[in-house]
């Protein structure tokens, strides 16, 4: 029985597709492949020190310090105790500090994207202090020390091998799945708690983003789409899902006067986002880059055409299904989106050869299939 270590974010940073990925792996070498591979979860509780402090439970200074304890102290503090592991997973790169804490010959790293590492790809564009850079050099040489690198996509892959960061015979593609709560099939308590938060009549049309809003995500973009849009379909709503607005993001909003037509809603369950991608009409990607784009299948899946950035990763995920806009062209999104919105309007053959080619790309993708490549590569590195 091969036993392995699934290290994993701590939950309260809350990186929901982070957490997914470990999540996922976890359920599927626990229920489906429980006969090949024992795994733990590891998961430590984040220890909260000086945001715990008195007034500095807000303080974003405060947070991150705390953060940086976490992961640079007392993470690898857990990993150092006596185990009997044949080998160690950890599903974020941005954790691969950690690989100097366990055997490297042993262990395995997910690498999503490669934004941890830009202050030192690009030092004279992500302009970092110089501790930060000491950081993130020692979380690098973690992700180089490991046996074996698992790329989210093929674009990661191609980034990581351009900027010499790997070699290839160090990197293997596994996509990401689709939650089982992705489908066209209704779920009544999560349908009902989607109802209530967005709180429209199903003949609204629903533009959603979901993600952070990182700059990279261009939200930028979306809401001048969004206002490019609204001029000749009034009544569609924007959904926002994965985290508030910044102060500058508000007020592009407010100058563009769509602020008062768009919903920012909580971190929501799975089921509850599944509800909401099945409630919206087009998923609006604008994001400039990206490691995978796991919006994109989850839409596709739920019921929800695609509008994504014709960039690589999102070719690659969105296949044939989605429909592709250049990074910045903001009149061909507005363009594309209000046809589309008529198109749904109308109810025509069209619409429905749509929704069964995006169904049919999101099956593609699926995490028994992603469990059992990656139990694969854990024997090839392990010998069992």
């Amino acid at each position: 029985m091969l036993r392995v270590a699934l290290v994993c974010d701590f939950l309260e940073e809350r990186w929901p597709s982070m957490d997914l990925v470990g999540d996922m792996l976890f359920d599927q070498f626990s229920k489906r492949f429980m006969d090949h591979v024992h795994v733990d979860q590891i998961r430590p509780a984040l220890r909260a020190r000086l945001s715990m402090l008195p007034g500095m439970s807000r303080s974003q200074l405060a947070w991150n310090a705390d953060r940086l304890l976490n992961r640079m102290a007392d993470y690898p503090r857990v990993l150092r105790q006596p185990s009997n592991y044949d080998l160690y997973h950890i599903v974020d790169h941005s954790y691969a500090q950690l690989v100097h804490e366990v055997p490297p010959e042993r262990t395995v790293v997910t690498c999503h994207d490669l934004d941890t590492f830009r202050c030192l790809m690009q030092p004279k564009i992500e302009r970092r202090p110089k501790w930060f850079c000491v950081m993130t050099r020692r979380i690098l040489d973690g992700l180089q020390r490991a046996a074996h690198v698992i790329c989210a996509s093929e674009s990661v892959r191609n980034s990581a091998l351009n900027a010499g960061l790997l070699n290839s015979d160090k990197m293997t593609v596994i996509h990401n799945g689709v939650h089982p709560s992705c489908g066209n099939s209704p779920d009544a308590a999560a349908d009902a708690v989607a109802d209530r938060l967005l709180a429209t009549s199903p003949e609204i049309p629903l533009l959603l983003n979901v993600g952070s809003t990182i700059p990279r995500k261009r939200i930028d973009l979306l809401l001048r789409i969004f206002a490019e849009i609204r001029e000749h379909v009034p009544a569609a709503r924007l959904v926002r899902v994965g985290g508030p607005f910044t102060k500058v993001q508000l007020g592009l909003a407010s100058r563009l006067k769509v602020a008062d037509h768009i919903l920012q809603l909580p971190f929501l369950s799975r089921e509850v986002l599944a509800a909401v991608y099945r409630r919206s009409t087009l998923l609006l990607q604008t994001s400039e880059a990206e490691g995978f784009g796991l919006p994109l299948i989850e839409a596709m899946a739920c019921g929800c055409e695609v509008v994504a950035s014709d960039i690589p990763v999102l070719r690659e995920v969105g296949g044939d299904a989605a429909i592709f806009c250049p990074v910045g062209q903001i009149p061909l999104w507005a363009e594309t989106a209000v046809r589309l919105l008529h198109e749904k309007l109308a109810g025509g053959e069209s619409w429905r050869l749509r929704g069964l080619a995006s169904a049919g790309n999101a099956r593609r993708f699926s995490w028994e299939q992603a469990a059992n490549r990656t139990l694969d590569l854990y024997r090839r590195i392990s010998g069992h």
